[in-house]
């Protein structure tokens, strides 16, 4: 599996972390930055990450800013993405069971980096459900195509 990351300057050590762990899992990490600390804008790198993802250069991708909230604001303008922020491994693994999410946000500045990692193993071990979901996943895209 091939997964995408990105950060801005808040999340540069969290993401050192979440691509280590992805490592151990034999996963291919795409980084899309940034890999500096200097200070930067999210939205460049949510983009990055996003566009990876929707189209197909990569299975999945993740998302690290200071809270997790504008990193994936920025991913989810782009069409196809289900960008969902989770502190806590309980939303990720629902964020992926029941809303096919495709990027996972973390904020750096809320959680610490174990916790991070339960967050992320959580996410990649979920699995979508479809069935009854799927008619809220169709619901979403379409107004995402009525608002092109």
């Amino acid at each position: 599996m091939k997964i995408a990351i990105g950060n801005d300057h808040v999340g540069l050590e969290l993401k050192e972390t979440i691509v280590e762990e992805l490592k151990k899992r034999d996963y291919e990490v795409i980084d899309c930055g940034t890999n500096s600390s200097d200070r930067t804008n999210y939205p460049i790198f949510g983009e990055k990450v996003a566009k990876l993802v929707a189209d197909k250069d990569v299975d999945l991708g993740i998302v690290i800013c200071g809270t997790g909230i504008g990193i994936s604001i920025a991913a989810n303008k782009v069409k196809g993405i289900r960008a969902a922020v989770c502190s806590e491994p309980y939303s990720a693994k629902l964020s992926r069971e029941h809303n096919d999410s495709n990027i996972l946000a973390i904020g750096a500045r809320v959680v610490g980096k174990e916790v991070a990692k339960m967050i992320v193993n959580e996410w990649l071990d979920a699995e979508y459900e479809g069935g009854r979901h799927q008619e809220r996943i169709d619901l979403i895209s379409e107004i995402e195509n009525r608002n092109d």
